[in-house]
């Protein structure tokens, strides 16, 4: 007679068929979040909309209102749980959460189309003010260069060069914020940087870091080139974190300037990095220095093995995994490092195992 397995196998066998359901599920993008609390404006809060408004006005007069603060990210497969975390922390920690208007800037040609994107951030939050801009990849892609990181290649990751061409004109400023972030201060505090002197930009920069090692030895040979920062003081900054005032950067076409960079790297080796070396050659030693409490960064290691690091000395307002590792794949991977405990409160992700209806 035949003998039935132990029903502990069964457990083995309904275990296992659990683990590769949901890892094929995450494979195919069918990443499911919770929905996020509603989180409220205090009192003393300006009111964006008035009152006998159509909801269509309503919308058009909250993007273009003064009182609202705009915060752009990219969304994409890869990146989609990082930034719905980095949105639920900037909503958490703000004085006026129903003030903040995000800008999503997305791939045309992405596997996840605008519906879902739309959908996906709607029911996750669902009295969030934003708006979807599809970018061309295109319109790069024939740009970039191979870098260290082939993350670092991805079209989208240089749609922060577009911005003023996507967000809509009545948009002045707008803070950019990479999807690796988690913010734990008021975004207003940073959105509010004064821009003085026609200033573009303002970022943390890092003047104790190795300037010259950002571009290689071609490009600090030619005088023609390296004559690029004669008079400007150059210091590294991190582009994943930059307070941008989108009227000057319209007036001083600095889209282009950033391609014609581009478009030079793609002839003479320049630089080994993606979209930062650019930035860099148009903006270092110009910008307004932001508090370094402002981008924590590095957190994610290095762009080749991904180590473990620890925060800079001083106060914190933004913690920035940039680097190889994030903190979602080293905590599924059961490999966190000690800092991405402080991510793991802000994750949405829904998953087989949780208890969440």
């Amino acid at each position: 007679m035949h003998k039935p397995p132990p029903l502990h196998h069964h457990h083995h066998h309904l275990l296992l068929l659990l683990l590769l359901a949901a890892t094929s599920a995450a494979a195919g993008g069918a990443q499911k979040f919770r929905e996020a609390p509603q989180f409220y404006n205090s009192l003393d809060c300006p009111s964006l909309t008035i009152d006998d408004q159509d909801e269509a006005e309503t919308q058009d007069s909250i993007v273009c209102s003064d009182h609202a603060v705009h915060v752009a990210m990219t969304l994409d497969l890869t990146y989609i749980r990082g930034s719905m975390a980095a949105i639920l922390s900037v909503l958490q920690h703000s004085s006026c959460p129903q003030n903040i208007f995000f800008h999503f800037v997305i791939s045309s040609t992405s596997s996840l189309n605008a519906s879902q994107l739309r959908a996906t951030i709607s029911s996750s939050f669902p009295y969030l003010h934003f708006n979807l801009y599809p970018f061309d990849d295109s319109a790069v892609a024939g740009l970039i260069s191979t870098s260290i990181r082939s993350a670092l290649d991805c079209p989208l990751n240089y749609a922060r060069s577009y911005l003023a061409n996507l967000i809509p004109l009545c948009v002045q400023r707008v803070v950019y914020l990479d999807s690796d972030v988690i913010v734990v201060d008021d975004i207003a505090n940073l959105y509010s940087t004064p821009l003085p002197n026609d200033a573009v930009l303002a970022a943390p920069e890092y003047c104790n870091a190795n300037f010259t090692s950002y571009f290689t030895p071609t490009f600090w040979s030619n005088p023609s080139l390296s004559m690029t920062f004669v008079n400007r003081n150059p210091c590294y900054f991190n582009t994943g974190v930059m307070v941008i005032d989108l009227n000057r950067w319209r007036a001083g076409d600095y889209t282009r300037r950033i391609e014609e960079w581009m478009e030079l790297q793609k002839r003479i080796r320049i630089y080994e990095l993606g979209s930062l070396p650019p930035f860099l050659l148009v903006f270092a030693g110009n910008i307004v220095p932001v508090d370094h409490r402002w981008n924590q960064h590095g957190l994610g290691g290095d762009n080749y093995r991904g180590l473990c690091r620890d925060l800079h000395p001083g106060p914190v307002s933004l913690l920035h995994w940039s680097g190889k590792g994030k903190p979602w794949a080293r905590l599924d991977a059961n490999r966190p490092c000690p800092l991405d405990a402080l991510w793991a409160p802000y994750d949405l992700l829904q998953t087989p195992f949780s208890l969440d209806s």
